[in-house]
């Protein structure tokens, strides 16, 4: 599962980043990339806040050693990705 996790979250990262720079925007802050998604590629608050709840929990693994994601949120973080990259392709 841990895997599938960060497999996930890096996708989301990289979708997320590829439509702030299709915008002409650039950041050094990774989690600015999440929250700015409602205007980028219009994801609702509850969309782009589970991508933020991933960029969080991956934090904790990252520096603390403390992962804590069950099978279902990365289900749901899957699921968001295919959205977010399903969105970032329809850019002009």
């Amino acid at each position: 599962m841990v895997g599938r996790f960060d497999l996930a979250y890096n996708a989301a990262h990289a979708a997320a980043l590829a439509a702030l720079r299709a915008h002409g925007y650039r950041s050094e802050n990774r989690y600015i990339v999440f929250q700015c998604l409602e205007h980028t590629v219009g994801f609702t608050a509850e969309q782009w806040r589970l991508l933020d709840q991933a960029h969080r929990k991956r934090n904790l693994a990252e520096y603390e050693g403390d992962l804590d994601v069950t099978s279902g949120f990365v289900d749901e973080l899957i699921e968001q990705v295919a959205a977010l990259i399903d969105a970032v392709q329809k850019l002009p």
